[in-house]
């Protein structure tokens, strides 16, 4: 048995890497979505509404606010949300109004923590137009992003979000600069063979574009979840709705760059999958959600993997032997594939970020690191979402955003 508990969590990830990379390939050479430049001609471009949920973002929301301002677009609101900050994150949001007086700058003032799956349902409802575009307080959008997210939704009535790639602008650290290669090698290699199959784990809270309709249809985003992004994903979808990602719509933003922010962040990323894991299970069952099938069973094996490795470590310490996983002619052959899987993954973003190939270096460290850190929050979180009271509401705090280079 223990064999083949070993042999898993060697395969197991091996198949995945060979999956991530033809997937994206795939999606680079072969699905044809032919958005001219500029997406829309003058005078087409719909109307939007930007929401912004902040809790203790005071160092951060003013330089994202002035990026706001210079946006590709013609008619646009920016919904500033402040979920009870105990800094001067409203006060900043104030000065920001009152300096740009002609940008239809709102602001929503929430007087007690409500988390940031009720800020947005909040700020939906009293937004202007069709069309929401969600950022994090620390994002930067790029300012063609909008217009690219845009035509999705204008051409394809029947998609209920979409997302963006977010980059690393943080860099200062060995944390941060595994995590630029990570962004693009890991995250948007998946996003790309998971649009393949027509569904998405989960559009990126910081920075996706909404129908009003399609979330309005599902009941708006959950105040109970940890993850409201991974919830809404999959609501959108397990009622019917297409959800797509969009590599060319950049968005910069800041990552952890202590272990401690790191742990924090990728505990609080695997219990809200975890919890959607839980809470959408009978769903599944259902055929008009078959798409959904590979993407919850890939979950599921993932949860699976990750205690069939702690399993493995431990009995490999308890006899004192390697187990087929240590054996040094498979890891160097899971190596041989991570590799490739990166450099796949940097050679495809470099068209939109130049001189990703300084990254691959620093993604030496990144397996290992990624599978000590991924085993370990999820066999703490997975207990703690099954436990989770439930309709306990989900407060938030603003996450470690880095060290930032003047």
């Amino acid at each position: 048995m223990m064999e083949y508990i070993s042999i898993f969590v060697f395969v197991y990830p091996m198949m995945m890497a060979i999956v991530w990379i033809f997937g994206s390939l795939i999606f680079r050479f072969f699905v044809k979505e032919e958005i001219m430049f500029p997406p829309f001609a003058k005078g087409a471009i719909p109307g939007l509404s930007i929401l912004v949920p902040c809790h203790n973002e005071e160092d951060c929301i003013e330089e994202t606010v002035l990026r706001l301002m210079v946006l590709e677009l013609e008619q646009y609101e920016v919904i500033l949300i402040n979920d009870c900050s105990q800094d001067s994150t409203l006060d900043k949001m104030i000065e920001l109004q009152q300096k740009f007086p002609e940008s239809n700058i709102r602001i929503v003032n929430l007087k007690t923590n409500q988390g940031k799956g009720a800020g947005m349902t909040i700020a939906a409802k009293v937004a202007r137009y069709e069309y929401l575009l969600g950022i994090d307080a620390d994002a930067v959008l790029d300012k063609w992003a909008p217009q690219y997210l845009l035509w999705h939704l204008v051409r394809h009535p029947d998609l209920g979000a979409v997302t963006g790639n977010p980059k690393v602008r943080n860099r200062i650290s060995i944390l941060a600069k595994i995590q630029v290669g990570e962004f693009s090698s890991i995250i948007g290699m998946i996003k790309r063979t998971q649009r393949l199959f027509g569904v998405v784990y989960t559009v990126s809270g910081v920075v996706a574009l909404f129908r009003k309709r399609a979330v309005v249809d599902v009941g708006m985003w959950s105040n109970d979840m940890v993850t409201e992004d991974i919830d809404i994903t999959w609501k959108l979808q397990l009622k019917g709705w297409g959800v797509q990602f969009e590599p060319r719509a950049l968005c910069w933003i800041l990552v952890p760059e202590t272990l401690k922010g790191i742990w924090s962040q990728r505990l609080r990323w695997s219990q809200g999958g975890n919890e959607v894991l839980l809470k959408y299970w009978k769903d599944i069952f259902s055929f008009r959600s078959y798409k959904m099938w590979i993407l919850y069973l890939e979950y599921s094996c993932s949860v699976f993997w990750c205690y069939a490795f702690l399993f493995t470590i431990i009995i490999t310490i308890c006899e004192g032997s390697a187990s087929t996983l240590f054996k040094p002619e498979l890891l160097g052959l899971l190596s041989l594939i991570c590799l490739v899987q990166f450099s796949t993954g940097l050679i495809l973003d470099n068209r939109y970020e130049k001189s990703q190939y300084k990254n691959i270096p620093w993604l030496v460290l990144y397996p290992l690191a990624y599978w000590i850190v991924n085993m370990s929050v999820t066999v703490v979180s997975f207990p703690k979402a099954l436990l989770k009271p439930k309709g306990k509401v989900a407060t938030w705090k603003s996450p470690d955003r880095g060290i930032r280079n003047e």
